[in-house]
Order: C-alpha cells, then sequence, then structure tokens
C-alpha cells in the first residue's frame, strides 16, 4: 500500500507561481512511475506531468509545457510540481498518483495507469 499526500496548494493571482508537494508514504519501492492529475469543475481529470522515479525523464502536456516542472528529493519520498507562470485555466484539484513499476505508460498520461492516489490539493488562479 502507498499512501499520497499533497500539499502547496493555495490561492495566486494571474502570473503567479507554486510548489506543489506530494509526501510518499514509503520509499520500498525501487521502480515507481509517479505523476500529477488535476481536474477542474466539470471537466475530466487531465494528466499534467509525469517521472519514474530516479530518471531524468519527465513527461508533460502540452498544456504545462516550459511552465511547469516535475522534481524528486528521492531522499525523503516527495514528489514536487513546480508551477510558473499560473494561468486561470490552471485552476483545478491537482492530485497526485503512483504506480509500482520499471516504467511509466508511454506517451499520454493515463488515469488507469496508476494504482495510488492523494487526497487533492486545490489550486486558484484569479485574473
Amino acid at each position: 500500500q502507498v499512501r499520497l499526500v499533497e500539499s502547496g496548494g493555495d490561492s495566486v493571482e494571474t502570473g503567479g507561481s507554486l510548489r506543489l508537494s506530494c509526501t510518499r508514504s514509503e520509499g520500498r519501492y525501487r521502480n515507481i512511475c509517479m505523476a500529477w492529475f488535476r481536474q477542474a469543475p466539470g471537466k475530466e481529470r487531465e494528466g499534467v506531468a509525469r517521472v519514474l522515479i530516479g530518471s531524468l525523464n519527465p513527461y508533460y502536456a502540452d498544456s504545462v509545457k516550459g511552465r511547469f516542472t516535475i522534481s524528486q528529493d528521492n531522499a525523503n519520498n516527495i514528489l514536487y510540481l513546480q508551477m510558473n507562470d499560473l494561468k486561470p485555466e490552471d485552476t483545478a484539484t491537482y492530485y497526485c498518483a503512483a504506480r509500482p513499476s520499471v516504467y511509466c505508460e508511454s506517451k499520454q498520461i493515463t488515469m488507469s495507469w496508476y494504482e495510488y492516489w492523494g487526497q487533492g490539493t486545490q489550486v486558484t488562479v484569479s485574473s
């Protein structure tokens, strides 16, 4: 069982920045694929970034490429999402997800790939 806890959500103005954190309950798995998703009211959950823990090859959705950066603190089992140049359309609940695996899904970040989910943290961007 993997427990994920997100934090760092807040309300900011357009152009602002936030850093989200996802703390994983344990570091037993040497190979684990982790991702950030978001869901705005009335919309489907969207994958925005993912990385295979320990690798240097993150993947970003086109909607956030160049503005969001995923990073890892493996000593403390924390996954970060640095979000810069925020826009009102980034407003959503952001979720962390994980799947023990030696690889991540190919190309598009897919909800069904992930086994464990956090409860989410709210990000609101005002214009």
